[in-house]
């Protein structure tokens, strides 16, 4: 999340709340019209419902989530999951003594997700809940790090063995996060022509004696697009063979780990390959849950060093844990596990698969618009990028999504990584919710700005660095 500064009224001026005296429930003319400051905190209090009227109209100005088509994140859930979250709001999930049926649902869920995912033995399989994904996998790549410690404890620390991970260029910004803050050299698999992920064999020539682990992404956010974990386990196989590295993956499964194995059941990237040591998936994308709620999993307790697990005396109950984050809310961990039980395996099915069918169906519309070439269908993630064509030139990616931002649209516009900075696209992600009516009326808001794109003089974007943020 964004860093923010406390001095902003002092850069910009003081400014202050204005107060209807006619506002919600307050008095007309009991004196409730004193402005409240923006920027420390008022002397006096205000009524509740002048409070709430006064952050709700000004968050009246956000954009409409459910016409963001950049984020990945849940934008819908059933009223009654609402009404369960609100019921769990003021639980704090790491207090299992005091709400041992939040950590018994929190159980079953890894439970659940051991199973969905082929762990050999689900009952032998460890797991957690997290924030979210970026949580998840630093969780993970603790583990990987500290069983590559304890397998060097002979030379580490030393000036010879820094370890380092190998990844795509592609993956989310919490691998490099993770880099930086627990002291790993992050080795990148970059981009070459049409290939926008990792390449398994690039991969394995990265690694060495120091290499704790290969992060291997079931859907790149960059274009929606599946990395060939198979792939990239054999090429490690072969290493093995030829080296003796034994090397492990983690998939960073944080979409594609709900959507393939309901969606594409033959495809084998999970624990039945036994390179893979450890999965993590974001409950609050396509696990259907608001956010923020992820999940990390170990193939057993093998995988997860028992010197990373915390066993915590805390308000008269023995607890062990393993999570960045002490207090969190139980509400999206109930919610996630009301909707594994309100859907289950059909369920999940029946939605993303219809998430699929709104994604590869508008992808088909806008590449007959003649304009744009598309990068990926949404036949793997419900999820597509595009770009134009070589002979559009009097305007660009960026142009587009700008003004499908006047109709209320949010599509990100945005540059590829090495080595394909020269490219720029167009990004568009189908969830649960953006219908097939609504990817029509997105075509057809694109269609009548067309005509008025093609009449510029020259694409429009003086800083594309601004012009349109890229949102995983």
């Amino acid at each position: 999340m964004p860093l923010h500064r406390g001095d902003h009224e002092a850069e910009h001026g003081a400014r202050k709340l204005a107060v209807n005296p006619f506002y919600g429930e307050a008095n007309p003319v009991g004196g409730m019209t004193e402005a409240p400051p923006t920027h420390r905190l008022a002397d006096a209090p205000v009524a509740p419902m002048t409070a709430y009227q006064l952050v709700h109209d000004e968050l009246m100005l956000d954009g409409n989530a459910r016409l963001n088509l950049a984020t990945f994140v849940t934008t819908w859930m059933e009223p009654q999951a609402g009404v369960l979250m609100g019921e769990c709001r003021d639980k704090n999930m790491i207090d299992k003594d005091e709400y041992p049926r939040t950590a018994e649902l929190e159980r079953r869920c890894v439970a659940m997700l051991a199973d969905l995912w082929n762990a050999p033995d689900p009952g032998a399989a460890v797991g957690c809940s997290t924030t979210g994904s970026s949580e998840a996998c630093m969780l993970a790549g603790m583990a990987l790090k500290r069983r590559w410690t304890k397998r060097n404890a002979d030379r580490y620390p030393s000036r010879d063995a820094r370890p380092n991970l190998v990844m795509g260029v592609n993956v989310q910004v919490c691998w490099d996060k993770f880099c930086n803050f627990w002291e790993v050299e992050a080795r990148q698999v970059p981009m070459e022509g049409n290939r926008f992920h990792i390449d398994p064999q690039a991969a394995a020539e990265l690694c060495d004696e120091n290499t704790i682990g290969v992060v291997g992404v079931l859907g790149s956010t960059f274009d929606g697009s599946y990395e060939p974990i198979a792939e990239l386990c054999a090429a490690l196989d072969e290493l093995q063979e030829r080296t003796g590295l034994d090397v492990p993956v983690h998939v960073d499964g944080a979409s594609g780990a709900m959507v393939a194995p309901f969606l594409d059941e033959d495809l084998v990237w999970d624990f039945r390959l036994p390179r893979v040591a450890s999965i993590n998936t974001s409950g609050h994308k396509y696990g259907l849950v608001y956010p923020g709620v992820g999940w990390a999993l170990w193939r057993s307790a093998a995988e997860l060093p028992e010197d990373l697990v915390f066993r915590v005396n805390y308000l008269g109950g023995d607890m062990p844990t393993f999570a960045l984050n002490f207090s969190r809310p139980g509400a999206q961990v109930v919610a996630q596990y009301y909707t594994f039980l309100r859907l289950g395996r059909e369920g999940y099915r029946a939605v993303q698969q219809t998430a699929r069918d709104v994604a590869t169906g508008l992808a088909d519309r806008i590449g007959k618009m003649g304009d744009f070439r598309l990068l990926t269908r949404g036949d793997e993630l419900p999820v597509f990028a595009f770009t134009t064509t070589p002979d559009v030139t009097a305007y660009d990616v960026f142009d587009v999504s700008r003004r499908l931002r006047e109709s209320g649209w949010l599509v990100p516009a945005y540059t590829f990584p090495a080595n394909r900075e020269d490219l720029s696209v167009l990004r568009v992600v189908c969830r649960n919710g953006f219908s097939a009516d609504l990817a029509e009326l997105l075509v057809e808001d694109l269609e009548r700005l067309l005509p008025e794109l093609r009449r510029q003089p020259h694409p429009m974007t003086r800083d594309k660095a601004a012009a349109s943020g890229f949102h995983h």
